[in-house]
């Protein structure tokens, strides 16, 4: 099936016991067992089933198989959150130590798990100059657990060559982990490019409604966990009796542990009620990136015309430097997310911001409705100056992340928030 079918049909047929074909929620904590041989056999993952929704749930099970088959993975684990999913994966590479290497241009938070919280589990992040491919190969080595990326980074736009950084990786002994939120499966499936590990935050663009929260990992079955780098997924578990995960779960050895060591001790686990609402979300998800992508590029051919705006990055002009890169990974479609500069710096920034009407202003992205964002003042705000300024976050920085409603509507706020916001400065001139 296509993946407009597949958003729709994926992992689920019917109910099999009312023959219902919306997806029930489960909303139940646990499971009844027939005996203790057969709690016990679950229990030491000798046998699937449910057993508490703590570690596995009906309709997270759905949602899990839905989004496997959209990124053409082999298996999946939801999450609470999308920077659940994100720890979770880096964690089950890397818990032993080592070192994780990405490029600079990541969204906020993700910077600070990375430069500060993995630290502090022994990890070692090495951020390179940029998302070019040799300067992110000149610093993997022995110790690299995964080189990281975001498809299409937050909130700088940039499009990472997922092909050549999973050679890199790979020459290495690494998977490459990509966070492909932005992009959706809807424009790129990184897998069919060589990355290993995909995860996603399902709150923006899969579920898309700002309504529930999740998050997700999606493996693609091919890496070889017993290069000697990765003892946990090869040698004896002694919290499961001695499991090695490799021999027992073959190809869906990092879900399976990533499931049973992480989302079973730590608890992030997605709410049955929050799986359903982001599948109500995915089973729209194509029609509605097709808007997106077709308004952000009326809103971004009129900014870039506007003489109160300084610059525009949006990767659908030709002169962009990652256009190439959208041609090859995206069929030439630029997402939704776009920055850009008001004339007359922070402050005209801030100005701007502040008198939005219709267009929202929230961190969130991928949202039905257009939202807005002073990176500087919110999602960037903990980084340093100099770390912003690798991250492409700069003081005059305004990202847009548009949505689905009638562009002219969005285009009348946009020209109402500039004529406060850039005014003053141009006056001033």
């Amino acid at each position: 099936m296509r993946r407009e079918t597949l958003s729709i049909h994926g992992g689920f047929g019917c109910d099999p016991a009312t023959h219902a074909v919306a997806t029930p929620i489960y909303q139940n904590v646990a499971y009844e067992f027939d005996s203790a041989d057969q709690a016990a056999a679950m229990f030491d993952l000798e046998i699937p089933g449910y057993r508490y929704s703590r570690i596995s749930n009906p309709t997270v099970d759905i949602l899990e198989r839905r989004v496997a088959l959209l990124e053409g993975g082999r298996a999946c684990l939801a999450t609470a959150s999308g920077q659940a999913a994100l720890s979770t994966a880096l964690l089950n590479v890397a818990d032993g130590g080592g070192s994780i290497v990405a490029p600079p241009q990541l969204y906020g938070t993700t910077h600070t798990l990375l430069a500060h919280t993995l630290r502090r589990h022994g990890v070692e992040a090495r951020f390179a100059r940029s998302d070019n491919p040799q300067d992110i190969a000149a610093l993997v080595d022995e110790t690299t657990r995964a080189v990281f990326c975001e498809s299409v980074g937050n909130p700088a736009g940039n499009i990472c060559d997922i092909e050549a950084l999973a050679k890199i990786a790979h020459d290495a002994g690494a998977p490459l982990i990509v966070d492909n939120t932005v992009a959706t499966p809807i424009l790129l499936r990184p897998i069919e490019y060589g990355a290993d590990i995909v995860v996603h935050s399902l709150t923006k663009f899969m579920g898309g409604h700002g309504v529930a929260m999740g998050g997700a990992i999606v493996d693609a079955g091919r890496f070889d966990w017993r290069t000697g780098r990765y003892p946990t997924f090869c040698e004896p578990d002694e919290s499961y009796h001695g499991l090695v995960y490799a021999d027992r779960f073959g190809a869906e050895a990092f879900i399976a542990r990533a499931r049973s060591v992480y989302q079973r001790t730590t608890g992030a686990v997605l709410a049955p009620m929050s799986a359903f609402l982001i599948l109500q979300g995915i089973e729209t998800l194509a029609l509605r990136v097709e808007r997106h992508v077709a308004n952000a590029r009326a809103v971004a051919l009129a900014l870039r015309t506007d003489p109160r705006i300084d610059w525009v990055e949006y990767v659908g002009f030709e002169d962009n430097r990652y256009h190439a890169l959208a041609d090859k990974y995206l069929n030439g479609q630029a997402p939704s997310l776009l920055t850009f500069g008001v004339r007359g710096g922070h402050e005209a920034a801030k100005r701007f911001y502040d008198a939005l009407r219709l267009v929202k202003r929230v961190v969130n992205i991928g949202d039905t409705r257009t939202l807005c964002c002073h990176p500087a003042s919110a999602t960037h705000r903990q980084m340093t100056p100099q770390e912003q300024t690798r991250a492409r976050v700069s003081p005059e920085t305004v990202r847009l992340s548009v949505g689905i409603e009638h562009v002219e509507d969005i285009l009348a706020d946009l020209d109402h928030a500039l004529s406060l916001g850039a005014a003053p400065a141009m006056a001033a001139e």
